[in-house]
């Protein structure tokens, strides 16, 4: 079953690895299965195929533009076919955020597994009710100036931020970017911040 995480409850793990094994015993699932999903989306998916997106982005206005008017293209660059996103930029006077207030719908390939937080009742009313409280208490002051606008996600529709490029990264590339970009970054729920190297 992948690797052995330490964090994990070993009650969890056991439930998993007998569940795992009676799939397998039925047929049901390949003998190598687990560990191939596991494979992919730690190389492939995951936040990286997003942060890579919003690199590229950042690197290439032909590629920004086309992120933005068909993500679907956008993202088979890096052989995702995903066809449920839209990408929203951040600006100078508009900042997005996503949340799904009916249940936890998320673009996993793109992002990752959510953030416990992302499902929880109070993240999914408040990021409507009062988005710039909210934020600011995850750490995110948004200048009273811009407008926050929220991007409620559902079975049909899934949502990425494209967030600002931070100053003081002109001079990186697109492989050095990624390491900046994160997964709370492409929620909204952060800002992208340049490592302090890239700061100098």
């Amino acid at each position: 079953m992948g690797k052995n995480h330490p964090n994990v409850d070993p009650y969890v793990v056991s439930r998993v690895r007998a569940l795992e094994s009676l799939l397998l015993e039925k047929g049901i699932l390949a003998p190598d299965a687990v560990d191939r999903v596991i494979q992919r989306y730690e190389a492939d998916t995951g936040p990286m195929v997003g942060a890579r997106a919003v690199a590229r982005a950042w690197t290439d206005p032909g590629y920004r533009r086309l992120l933005l008017d068909d993500p679907r293209a956008a993202l088979a660059r890096f052989d995702l076919d995903y066809a449920m996103l839209m990408v929203v930029e951040n600006t100078e006077a508009v900042h997005n955020l996503v949340v799904c207030t009916l249940c936890s719908c998320y673009p996993w390939p793109v992002l990752g597994l959510p953030p416990t937080w992302y499902k929880m009742p109070a993240y999914r009313s408040r990021a409507v009710s009062e988005p710039r409280a909210l934020l600011g208490e995850l750490g995110l002051a948004v200048d009273p100036r811009r407008e926050i606008r929220v991007w409620d996600s559902s079975a049909e529709m899934r949502y990425m931020v494209l967030p600002q490029r931070p100053a003081g990264t002109e001079g990186l590339g697109e492989a050095e970017l990624v390491p900046l970009i994160t997964r709370d970054t492409l929620i909204g729920v952060a800002e992208v911040r340049p490592a302090a190297s890239a700061a100098r």
